[in-house]
């Protein structure tokens, strides 16, 4: 028989009870008398018709029984101070939880969370990295921000921003750079798709055949761009999430070529039903980016 009516402090009893294996650290926890800790325990056992501790001369062990409820139990009274806390001077903060490729998080929407914390105070960001792979539903999130041509199974995507990637070095190797077949002298950065290079050297008029030398690959741009700050080679990375390294001049664009391999989207589970806050996100980062 289902019971919806058990008391709370009977529950808080027992639960505290079974943390400490105690009533009477259990009973200063919780403020009260020890005999007024086992009262509510005995109560909550005649209620369910279950013994959930063995009372021993030297403490309590639980049950089965209480073994089972003891994690049910844990994990509610959690998720209710969890949700407890997000009241802040009568209002209701949401969290927010958002795994973004990482050279999109570091080079294009950190730099304007400020705007997003100033317009939306009562959302809690929680961000994470990837690198282009990701499990939305095992990570628990709400958003994922990916690169790629935005079809992914059981995904929803939002277009944020195209970023066609283009040769990226220090300014001594930038200026030895004269035409596209100069690229060829020195070690070249990619991601792990093959063909990149290839496509751009296409792009910029070189033959299809070109011999395209040696490479070292990355799992990351931002690794890629790392190695590229230290002279090690050329990236071909997008441009548009290496600004601030642009406009100081570490970094230089050589050539104007630019190849699109796919975009910056935004993306849910569809099972995932939008709260008010990720809506705010999603128009914020629309406006942001300009597709709106």
């Amino acid at each position: 028989m289902l019971r919806s009516h058990l008391p709370l402090n009977a529950l808080r009893a027992f639960e505290a009870s079974a943390r400490h294996l105690s009533f009477t650290r259990a009973a200063i926890e919780l403020c009260v008398t020890q005999a007024a800790v086992s009262h509510q325990v005995k109560s909550l056992e005649a209620q369910l018709n279950v013994t959930l501790f063995k009372r021993l001369p030297r403490g309590l062990m639980l049950t089965r029984e209480g073994e089972t409820l003891l994690p049910v139990l844990r994990e509610s009274f959690d998720r209710i101070a969890q949700t407890l806390g997000q009241f802040e001077g009568g209002h209701y903060r949401e969290v927010l939880t958002v795994g973004a490729v990482g050279t999109f998080a570091v080079g294009w929407l950190l730099p304007r969370l400020a705007d997003f914390q100033a317009r939306y105070p009562l959302i809690d960001l929680r961000l994470s990295t990837h690198n282009n792979r990701v499990d939305v539903a095992a990570e628990g999130l709400d958003y994922a921000v990916r690169f790629g041509a935005g079809a992914w199974h059981g995904t929803d995507a939002c277009h944020l921003l195209e970023a066609p990637l283009t040769v990226l070095c220090i300014p001594a190797i930038a200026e030895q750079l004269h035409t596209p077949h100069d690229l060829l002298k020195h070690t070249l950065l990619r991601s792990y798709r093959a063909d990149e290079w290839s496509l751009w050297f296409h792009a910029a008029g070189l033959p299809v055949d070109t011999l395209v030398p040696r490479s070292i690959v990355f799992d990351s741009s931002l690794a890629m761009m790392d190695a590229a700050l230290q002279g090690i080679g050329v990236a071909l990375a997008p441009a548009l999430m290496f600004t601030r390294q642009l406009e100081n001049d570490l970094i230089r664009q050589p050539f104007d070529v630019g190849i699109n391999t796919g975009s910056y989207w935004l993306t849910r589970l569809q099972s995932r039903a939008e709260t008010s806050a990720m809506l705010a996100f999603k128009e914020w980062l629309q406006v942001q980016s300009g597709d709106v």
